[in-house]
């Protein structure tokens, strides 16, 4: 937070005379790491990276396959580095950066890949990691509002007004969101209501 004094106002005939006061002026943080990096401090691009890889990271895991989610995690931040001169609000910064994340996962998706089946032989016996990969499936066939916010919250273990904060998204719409997708979620896993 920063104190800002205010001018000395002329006085006007009839009113008091305004005095010199402080006024609080409430600055997010992100705004000041990305300052300090526009100013040449890419030091500072480590603390945005700490703070938004898990947006970023959810975001990807909601529509990429997992074993790609490391690489353009790397490959967003580098982009962002590079083109954060043309972000037009500073404090907008966690809104920018999902939004870089939606397209890139979207432009991942029109390439055209070459693709393998999966033979007998192929398939691996260690199995302790398939019923997170079962259960990331039905949360990445759910509509994709409710997908990402469950993922941030579920994989990345965010909190609602953290979601809410980083994404640009209400808290209202964030709570609305996670509500609907614990639901479909539920009933995909076969739970009934009341349980």
């Amino acid at each position: 937070m920063y104190e800002v004094e205010a001018i000395d106002m002329p006085r006007i005939p009839g009113q008091r005379k305004p005095s010199i006061a402080s006024v609080n002026i409430e600055v997010a943080p992100e705004a000041i790491l990305v300052a300090a990096v526009l100013e040449g401090h890419h030091d500072q691009f480590t603390q945005l990276y700490d703070l938004y890889a898990p947006l970023v990271h959810g975001i990807l895991l909601a529509r990429v396959p997992r074993n790609e989610v490391d690489d353009l995690v790397q490959d967003i931040f580098l982009h962002a580095l590079k083109k954060l001169h043309t972000l037009r609000d500073r404090a907008a910064f966690g809104p920018w950066i999902a939004m870089i994340a939606r397209n890139r996962a979207m432009d991942f998706h029109r390439q055209s890949r070459s693709t393998e089946a999966v033979t007998d032989d192929m398939r691996t016996t260690d199995t302790s990691g398939s019923r997170a990969t079962e259960l990331l499936e039905i949360v990445r066939s759910l509509p994709d509002a409710y997908r990402e916010t469950l993922v941030l919250r579920l994989v990345e273990g965010m909190t609602g007004p953290e979601i809410a904060s980083r994404t640009g998204l209400t808290p209202a719409s964030v709570r609305v969101n996670l509500h609907r997708g614990m639901k479909l979620l539920r009933e995909k896993l076969g739970f009934r209501e009341g349980l």
